[in-house]
């Protein structure tokens, strides 16, 4: 069985990029398409056979690559995957377009449907910071790459959702069935302490739909120290924004993370996640979520045992949230148990027993065929 894998774009590391690391440590020698990969930002592929499409050496392509996005459907499907029997994209944009050989298998990991052709573009269009004429022209583009969008996912034989959330999307976007096999999580690597400090915490990739400015804007008011990990565009208007008991720590380390995870009050969740990985990560520290109570949080959390959710996604919803949170009401040990449901030797299990039933149906078919 010779496997290819096939990844929107590697320029910023966050949960998709996890999910691909795991399905490189399960097909070691399959090689990863990809759109643009910047080396400098995303270290953890350097040592990995990545293959890049002639999108990589456009002038400014990996810092600015968001201007060529009317060329990425072209892009995708000039990938070469005419010598697997099973491919394996993982998308949350363009990778599902791949073409193969129609006795390819292409099962499609789904991160969500792409976020700024459905569910979320009018907000994607809003928050653009382009000049008033450029941006008219936007919602045209969409629009063809929204009808490229919904012929791309026919190309899928299998779609496998990261969340029950993400796979209504699938069915109401695509038409499609999907199965569920939640994300990856280290949750071996985080541990419980017992010295728990004086601060809030939240993080990740700092772009605007995660909603990072309602947790500054409620710790603005509450006064409570709040430490924010992670880099992104919105680093700037949140920095802008922030108070003085607000810290920013940019990127850090894993040993670093592991650590502020593990003495944090809670973990800070103020968006809507597909899945949420961070959240996860959190209650593996044995550290309770305080969530927006919709996505992926709703599948990840119980009330009252790993975190507690606030029902508005305003600032002042998530302050009085963060301001009936009790600690001692909380055992770190039973919270650290629910995360174990999503854990990486899980993942790794469902995924392969998903592609080995689907190619040995595939396998027995094309014997049954020979006989007759």
């Amino acid at each position: 069985m010779k496997i290819a894998l096939v990844h929107d774009h590697l320029t910023q590391e966050g949960g998709a990029e996890k999910v691909l690391q795991v399905l490189q440590e399960i097909y070691p020698d399959a090689p990863t398409h990809t759109l643009f990969y910047n080396e400098k930002k995303v270290r953890a592929f350097n040592n990995k056979n990545i293959i890049t499409s002639f999108l990589q050496k456009m002038p400014f392509a990996l810092k600015h690559y968001q201007m060529y996005l009317p060329l990425m459907p072209t892009a995708t499907e000039s990938y070469n995957l005419m010598d697997y029997d099973v491919v394996i994209s993982s998308s949350s944009a363009f990778s599902k377009g791949i073409i193969t050989r129609s006795n390819t298998i292409h099962v499609c990991y789904c991160h969500t449907p792409t976020r700024y052709l459905w569910s979320d573009t009018h907000k994607y269009v809003e928050e653009l910071r382009y000049n008033i004429l450029i941006k008219k022209f936007i919602p045209l583009i969409l629009t063809r790459l929204r009808q490229w969008d919904r012929l791309a996912a026919d190309r899928v034989d299998y779609f496998l959702a990261s969340s029950s959330n993400v796979s209504k999307r699938i069915k109401k976007y695509y038409n499609r069935e999907s199965k569920v096999i939640y994300p990856p999580v280290a949750t071996n690597k985080f541990k419980i302490s017992e010295q728990i400090e004086n601060y809030f915490l939240t993080g990740g990739r700092l772009v605007a739909y995660k909603r990072f400015d309602l947790a500054v804007e409620a710790f603005n008011h509450l006064k409570i120290p709040l430490k924010i990990f992670g880099d992104g565009p919105e680093l700037h208007n949140l920095k802008k924004i922030a108070k003085s008991n607000i810290e920013f720590l940019g990127k850090i380390s894993d040993e670093e993370l592991i650590k502020l995870y593990s003495h944090a009050q809670a973990f800070i969740n103020p968006q809507i996640e597909d899945f949420g990985i961070t959240a996860v990560e959190s209650m593996a520290s044995g550290r309770p979520v305080i969530a927006f109570a919709a996505g992926g949080a709703l599948e990840q959390i119980v009330e009252g045992v790993s975190g507690k959710f606030f029902d508005e996604q305003t600032w002042e919803s998530l302050a009085d949230a963060v301001i009936r949170f009790q600690n001692e009401k909380y055992n770190p040990e039973k919270i650290k148990l629910a995360s174990e449901k999503f854990r990486i030797e899980r993942f790794k299990k469902e995924i392969t027993d998903f592609v080995n039933t689907k190619y040995q149906k595939i396998e027995i078919d094309k014997r049954q065929v020979r006989i007759l």
